[in-house]
């Protein structure tokens, strides 16, 4: 793990809530589990700005990935277990299978997507590229995962996905973080693109 890892790993998990539901979340048994997203990236910028750790955290995802059941009724299920177990927490839950996105995407989003391989995947398809993250507990360790990287995160860079195209989603999901967190840059604000989505 590099030194800007490192750091967002212990940024992150000052968060108790990140902490606890990483610690607990293999209680729960579910292939390929990852915690991902604005519980996450939020806690950081919430630490710079001087807020609590979990100030304005509106829920927190995990995702996992089982190709076996990819049924909207395990995946509830699923969530209704996870918030069974957490309900000590206090916070909102949502559980994602990965493995199911490619089923409802089109419907939503007016697009098709491939098939996902991995919870991974999943991460790799948020609006805003430097809130793609994720961490899980490996062996004993603090695994993260920033397909592009943690240096936006860090400096408070708000540029669209690399890989799809979100148009005004994007903007859209942009201009929300940054009426949160003022001190947000959107460099890259493109006008009038395809839509697109992700499930964060």
């Amino acid at each position: 793990m590099d030194d800007l890892a490192q750091r967002f790993s212990q940024d992150a998990l000052r968060n108790r809530c990140n902490r606890v539901l990483l610690e607990r979340l293999p209680e729960l048994d579910l292939p390929d589990a990852w915690l991902v997203g604005g519980c996450l990236f939020q806690t950081v910028w919430n630490l710079r700005s001087g807020q609590s750790p979990k100030a304005g955290i509106r829920d927190y995802d995990i995702f996992y990935f089982d190709a076996g059941d990819p049924s909207e009724a395990a995946e509830a299920a699923i969530n209704q277990r996870a918030r069974n177990a957490f309900s000590d927490l206090g916070v909102e839950l949502e559980v994602k299978n990965q493995a199911r996105v490619h089923t409802w995407y089109p419907a939503y989003f007016g697009r098709p997507c491939p098939p996902l391989k991995n919870a991974c995947e999943g991460v790799d398809r948020f609006l805003v590229g430097s809130t793609s993250v994720g961490l899980r507990q490996a062996q004993g360790q603090t695994r993260v995962y920033a397909p592009y990287g943690l240096a936006d995160l860090y400096a408070g860079i708000l540029r669209a996905n690399p890989r799809v195209d979100h148009g005004k989603l994007y903007q859209q999901k942009a201009r929300d973080y940054q009426a949160r967190w003022p001190w947000l840059r959107l460099p890259d604000v493109a006008v009038d693109s395809p839509q697109d989505g992700d499930q964060a």
